[in-house]
């Protein structure tokens, strides 16, 4: 699959040419290996933003959707709200991620 034109942090730069299987394919080419749970939280931020139009921080995020702040840490191994809103096809988050 040919992704669509990302920025430098590897981002969309058009959020509409996101699909499901584009969000996939940006992880495989980055060597993340998105599973179910990781999946979910991609996709509840995706509803998020749909919702309220902005990227929540991490803190609200969390507990939207009732998980341990700590946890989503190590599973992501970095800011988790920069991998969930990359590879949902989401704007940069801003602040602390």
């Amino acid at each position: 699959m040919e992704l669509p034109e990302r920025d430098g942090d590897g981002y969309l730069v058009d959020m509409s040419s996101w699909t499901p299987e584009i969000g996939r394919a940006m992880a495989a080419a980055d060597g993340i290996e998105l599973d179910d749970v990781k999946w979910e939280q991609i996709l509840k931020a995706r509803e998020y933003y749909d919702d309220h139009a902005v990227v929540p921080p991490i803190r609200k995020f969390s507990k939207y959707i009732a998980a341990d702040q700590k946890e989503m840490f190590k599973m992501w191994m970095t800011g988790p709200m920069k991998p969930i809103t990359k590879y949902g096809g989401l704007p940069k988050p801003t602040g602390c991620v």
